[in-house]
């Protein structure tokens, strides 16, 4: 890519494209386009189509999602698929037509199967069923690589897919009910911490509420309160967590550097599996997370494991190798990076 190519990130505002959007402009990149949701429907294929005939990118960033944690994922299955697969096959096909000099296709490591070796590799894919509460979303992101892989033989196209890990960083989603674990850890035992040191304008104000009768009986509904803060599960499953500007600069760096053609071996009668994980090769238990939270946070109460709530896949491990061997290693370590958006979130 040349500085000034024209670049379409879509879904630049979330976790994910907002990390690349910062490290593109961090390394010079001058001709970056997106839209809003108000100003492009990315589930209308017309506006889509007509979005890609006015602006005619250059190289396209797959970034746009619906996304959520195990609860969110669960309850609105029907959602988790079909937008997913409407924004997935906008884009994709329409980069095809207007010939796009290179995609990057983001996914997430749900698309390995629930019993899959760990740590996963890229070969694991679709060797043996999905973990039950995110298959819809999985699903979706499966049948996104297939489209980029099937699109690359069937027509020379250059569309790269990348699985990211579990991922945190600033501006991530810290719903009480529909983020990912690391983020709902950190405003729950925040807002305990609040509660215990009898914070009140501070915990109403990072609740927009007016009572603290109300804010007490909304809390307790995700297990807050000034003495303990429950955790769904027994805090034995291990995830992995990577840090979003990191993501971000490995994704860069193949966009960078690397092609469809590097993501497989020339010698294999069937091209698949041409996904690359990104990750750190280690993990972490939730218990052990959670503790790490509580002590960077500084809350001085209990936590309670809810034994009855589901545990999830008990292990999500990537196998980095194949991404090390293209060239990229992770630079930031959890400890550090919860320290870093804490303090974000602190000072928000």
């Amino acid at each position: 890519m040349n500085k000034d190519s024209k670049i379409y990130i879509a879904g630049h505002t979330g976790l994910v494209g907002s990390a690349i959007v910062k490290n593109l402009i961090s390394k010079g990149y001058t001709n970056l386009i997106h839209r809003t949701h108000k100003e492009l429907d990315l589930l209308n294929q017309k506006d889509v189509e007509n979005f890609f005939q006015s602006e005619k990118p250059e190289y396209v960033i797959l970034a746009a999602a619906k996304v959520g944690g195990i609860v969110a994922n669960n309850t609105y299955r029907a959602d988790f698929i079909y937008e997913n697969l409407q924004i997935q096959n906008n884009i994709i096909h329409q980069s095809y037509v207007h010939k796009v000099k290179k995609l990057l296709f983001l996914g997430s490591t749900c698309i390995y199967p629930k019993n899959a070796p760990q740590p996963m590799s890229e070969d694991s894919l679709l060797t043996s069923p999905l973990e039950y509460t995110n298959e819809p979303y999985a699903i979706a992101k499966i049948a996104g690589i297939k489209m980029c892989e099937s699109y690359n033989i069937q027509y020379d196209t250059n569309f790269i897919s990348v699985m990211p890990t579990n991922l945190y960083g600033p501006n991530d989603n810290y719903d009480l009910e529909k983020s990912h674990v690391l983020p709902a850890l950190i405003r729950k035992i925040y807002l305990a911490k609040l509660l215990n040191e009898e914070k009140y304008d501070e915990v109403l104000k990072d609740l927009n509420m007016n009572s603290m009768d109300e804010a007490t009986i909304y809390l307790k509904k995700f297990g807050v309160t000034k003495d303990s803060v429950e955790i769904w599960g027994s805090g034995k499953p291990r995830r992995e967590f990577l840090y979003s500007g990191d993501m971000a600069d490995a994704c860069v760096f193949l966009l960078e550097n690397r092609n469809f053609i590097d993501t497989f071996n020339n010698d294999d009668k069937e091209i698949k599996n041409t996904h690359i994980n990104i990750g750190t090769g280690s993990d972490i238990s939730i218990k052990e997370l959670a503790l790490l939270i509580k002590d960077i946070v500084g809350f001085k109460g209990k936590l309670v494991f809810n034994t009855q709530k589901p545990d999830g896949t008990i292990q999500k491990l990537t196998d980095t190798t194949k991404l090390h061997k293209l060239g990229w290693k992770h630079k930031i370590e959890l400890e550090e990076g919860i320290k870093m958006i804490y303090s974000l979130y602190f000072n928000k």
